[in-house]
C-alpha cells in the first residue's frame, strides 16, 4: 500500500510541475479535461492516480511527453539513470562533471554503508 502511494505522491508533482511549466492554473487544466478544479487539485496532491488515458489527454495539453509525467516515478535503475541523464543534458559540461562528482561521491559514501 506505501509503494502506491508513494507511486501517486510522485506522479501528481509531475503533473504539477508540469502544468507549471506549460503556464496553466489548475482551472484551466479542468476546464481543457471537462473536470472540476477539485478533481485536477486532487491529482496533483497524489489522492487520485489518474488513468493512462487521462495521463494522455495531460500531456497534450502540457505539451509535455507521458514519460515526463510517470518517468520520475519509476524505481527501475534504468528509468532513473534516464532522467538523470536529461537533467544532466540542461546543464553546461563544467557543471555536468561537478554534478557527477558528487553522485560518485554520495554513492561511495552509501556504498560503504551496507
Amino acid at each position: 500500500m506505501q509503494q502506491y502511494k508513494d507511486l501517486a505522491l510522485k506522479v501528481s508533482e509531475s503533473i504539477k510541475r508540469c502544468r507549471d511549466q506549460a503556464g496553466l492554473t489548475q482551472d484551466e487544466v479542468g476546464e481543457k479535461l471537462d473536470i472540476g478544479l477539485e478533481a485536477v487539485s486532487r491529482m496533483e496532491r497524489g489522492i487520485t492516480v489518474p488513468t493512462i488515458t487521462r495521463l494522455a489527454e495531460l500531456a497534450d495539453i502540457f505539451g509535455c511527453t507521458l514519460e515526463d509525467l510517470i518517468g520520475n516515478a519509476s524505481t527501475r535503475t534504468q528509468d532513473q539513470a534516464e532522467h538523470i541523464a536529461k537533467l544532466l543534458a540542461t546543464l553546461p559540461q563544467e557543471d555536468r562533471q561537478m554534478v557527477v562528482s558528487v553522485v560518485e561521491q554520495i554513492t561511495n559514501r552509501l556504498k560503504d554503508r551496507l
